[in-house]
């Protein structure tokens, strides 16, 4: 058992590291924080930018990264609904090492068998 006050360890199970990191590792979650990187984009603008993604998976991607302080959902009183998504200062600092590693994978992608 962890001593109390000890410092976050994310090999350890009970650590609340863990679900952060699952978010952060997850990919849709990774490219939808690239994705938001320019500026607030509305729902329909970040599945176009993020080929393949349903639309099921992107609410429920964007929610979590909501949830965790990560991204700030706006709505703006329209009709019909305007809804904007903006990376949080969390977000941004959350993309800068998932930028390095999507430009990594970029760069190294003919490494791979």
């Amino acid at each position: 058992m962890p001593a109390l006050n000890a410092p976050p360890d994310v090999y350890l199970a009970n650590c609340p590291c863990r679900s952060v990191l699952d978010l952060l590792a997850d990919k849709w979650s990774a490219l939808a924080l690239g994705a938001l990187v320019d500026g607030p984009l509305r729902f329909g603008e970040v599945k176009r930018r993020l080929e393949g993604i349903s639309p099921k998976v992107l609410t429920a991607v964007l929610r979590r990264l909501e949830e965790h302080g990560l991204v700030d959902r706006t709505v703006y009183p329209a009709v019909p609904l305007h809804v904007e998504y903006a990376l949080t200062e969390l977000g941004r600092d959350a993309n800068a090492p998932l930028d390095a590693l999507r430009r990594w994978v970029e760069a190294n992608i003919e490494r791979f068998p």
